[in-house]
């Protein structure tokens, strides 16, 4: 007989084409659950349909990969319709090749968090509202059960500002704001460098750009501390 690439083992799971499924018994014993809890998870719909062979439900590594994000998020205080809305808002969100785009240029690095994580860095703040605003942003994307982070410093300076008790819906309002004015900067300086230099150089004199914003932005917040003084 041909391999067709199964492997069964004894305890209800198998290996198909390198990908890993369970019976639900196994699922539910790796995620620490019961059986119960997950046929009650999978009716809530805070899991995807399993796969059907006939009569038989498979699951696989993004189901247990999402049972041990429900886990991690109910020992933080999270509800199950907030769990729910959450994962509602993630399965809606934007691939992170359509968030970053296909060969465009940026400095800014990118990080890979699981749901957990991310509630980890916003204590009690990763709402449904919290997390629109975000994806609507461009911050966040998915990439299957992670989600990414457009840019580690934006996630540090928001995650340390909320530690210092700013409201994380507020920290979103603002970075709503700055984003407007950014991209007036950017328009402005683009514009400037085209009326002079080829379209190739603009990539290569961009930290002129962040260089001046930088220095005007220190400049402002200088002047506004000596009127508070």
């Amino acid at each position: 007989m041909a391999d067709d690439g199964e492997h069964q083992d004894e305890q209800g799971g198998r290996q198909v084409g390198g990908v890993r499924e369970y019976r639900m018994e196994e699922l539910a014993r790796l995620a620490g659950i019961t059986v119960r809890t997950l046929r009650f998870y999978r009716e809530r719909k805070l899991i995807p349909p399993p796969r059907r062979e006939g009569r038989i439900a498979w699951y696989d590594e993004h189901h247990l990969a999402r049972l041990r994000t429900i886990s991690a998020l109910l020992e933080r205080g999270h509800t199950l319709n907030g769990i729910a809305e959450l994962a509602e808002a993630l399965d809606q969100g934007r691939d992170v090749a359509d968030l970053l785009g296909v060969g465009t240029p940026t400095e800014e690095e990118p990080v890979h968090l699981t749901p957990e994580e991310l509630a980890a860095r916003f204590e009690g703040q990763v709402t449904p509202e919290n997390l629109a605003a975000a994806m609507e942003l461009g911050y966040l994307g998915t990439d299957g059960d992670e989600i990414v982070h457009i840019s580690r410093r934006l996630l540090d300076v928001s995650s340390t500002l909320v530690r210092e008790g700013i409201p994380l819906a507020e920290v979103l309002g603002a970075a709503k704001r700055v984003r407007e004015h950014a991209d007036a900067l950017a328009e402005l300086f683009r514009d400037l460098i085209l009326r002079h230099a080829p379209e190739e150089d603009l990539h290569r004199l961009r930290p002129l750009a962040r260089s001046v914003v930088e220095a005007e932005l220190s400049l402002a917040l200088d002047r506004r501390l000596s009127k508070r003084g």
